[in-house]
């Protein structure tokens, strides 16, 4: 009788780990996030990780802090389900305080750069706050990205975040309410709807600023990575990453992606002004879609894993920036340190620095209008 109260007391110890281990696996993400590693909170509001599925076994993981993507697990060409985006493995590590990044973040008020962080809106001159080599880069030092979203996860496939940013954040006019929303679609894709609203006439220029990385792991560059771009013209900038009001054509040079290129072909190709003064690739394409988001931007694929991306958007242009300056000081998700040009951003936007080139398609907001912003992140896989 005591031996079999032993075994009894044993089997039942088992089965209370297996399932406590059961439970700790439920509560893990298929990236192998930790939900209650995201549950804290900043300026007095809550943080969460939002999860969101498709039936084909897809998973996008959102925090509500910045509208950040943490994670996007889909299938390569074997089935094997990857990891495409750089991120980190609890809420913290976004906070500014620990770390300056824009990994996953949805930027707000205006991304990418204003010059000098000057804005001429009605006859006012605004001065902006200037963070990035005397440029306003994506809405100043306290932009969106280090904000906290309303979060409303309407289903397991879409999640409405909101935020309310009052006349003068960052010296920005007008009280303005944004949305983004997230929906992950059954065909593997990720669409991104931007919304907002402003009670004053004001400059609005959302995007996501995900570093994809195709191959599955950071530990490989994103360098093999085969680019195209929708695009026979470009902005060039100077030496401090500013747009000099010219477009140029991208017809023999490096930055020609008309035709599918290996990402690292020609990116350390300085004797060519524009990568030395980008430090590689950190320009905007002028896309010929001019707007048709039926019509793909750009195709970036990994011949590693046949995990490929397709992006589509109503905006005139999309920023590329091949990761340059990650430089092995931040250490990402799974312990993993990301090197430089482990990542690529695909930023769809209005040109940099349009509020100040009146020639370009403009950003301003009335009250009384809406501003809408469409972007679509599909993958596929192609055989080798």
């Amino acid at each position: 009788m005591i031996k079999a109260t032993k075994t009894f007391a044993m089997c039942a110890g088992a089965l209370l780990a297996l399932s406590a281990c059961n439970t700790k696996e439920a509560t893990t993400t298929l990236s192998g996030l930790d939900p209650q590693n995201f549950v804290s909170e900043y300026e007095g509001k809550a943080t969460a990780l939002y999860t969101l599925k498709n039936s084909n076994g897809m998973e996008v993981c959102v925090t509500n802090f910045g509208g950040r993507i943490v994670s996007i697990m889909v299938p390569d060409r074997n089935g094997d389900f990857k990891d495409v985006v750089l991120g980190f493995d609890s809420v913290q590590a976004y906070f500014p305080q620990n770390n300056l990044s824009d990994f996953g973040a949805s930027i707000g008020r205006y991304a990418n750069r204003i010059n000098q962080g000057k804005i001429v809106i009605e006859g006012d001159t605004i001065q902006l706050p200037q963070n990035n080599f005397g440029h306003c880069l994506h809405g100043g030092p306290s932009g969106w990205q280090y904000k906290v979203y309303d979060a409303n996860q309407i289903n397991d496939s879409t999640l409405v975040l909101s935020i309310d940013s009052p006349d003068g954040d960052n010296n920005f006019p007008g009280n303005v309410k944004a949305e983004v929303t997230y929906t992950l679609l059954g065909d593997n894709a990720i669409d991104i709807a931007y919304k907002a609203t402003t009670d004053k006439t004001t400059v609005i220029n959302m995007t996501n600023h995900s570093y994809f990385n195709l191959n599955g792991d950071p530990n490989e560059p994103i360098t093999n990575n085969i680019l195209t771009v929708n695009a026979a013209r470009y902005t060039p900038v100077d030496s401090t990453y500013m747009t000099t009001g010219e477009i140029f054509e991208v017809k023999d040079t490096p930055m020609d992606f008309t035709v599918a290129k290996v990402v690292g072909e020609d990116i350390d190709k300085f004797d060519f002004v524009q990568l030395k003064n980008g430090n590689g690739y950190d320009h905007n394409w002028v896309l010929d879609a001019e707007g048709d988001d039926s019509q793909v931007a750009a195709t970036l694929l990994s011949p590693t894993t046949g995990i490929q991306l397709d992006v589509y958007t109503n905006e005139p242009g999309i920023q590329v920036y091949s990761g340059n300056f990650l430089d092995g000081t931040q250490t990402g998700k799974h312990g993993i340190i990301y090197k430089q040009r482990t990542g690529i951003c695909l930023e769809t936007q209005k040109y940099p620095d349009t509020p100040n080139k009146p020639e370009w398609p403009s950003a301003l907001l009335k009250p009384g209008e809406t501003y809408n912003s469409h972007c679509v992140f599909k993958f596929s896989t192609v055989k080798e």
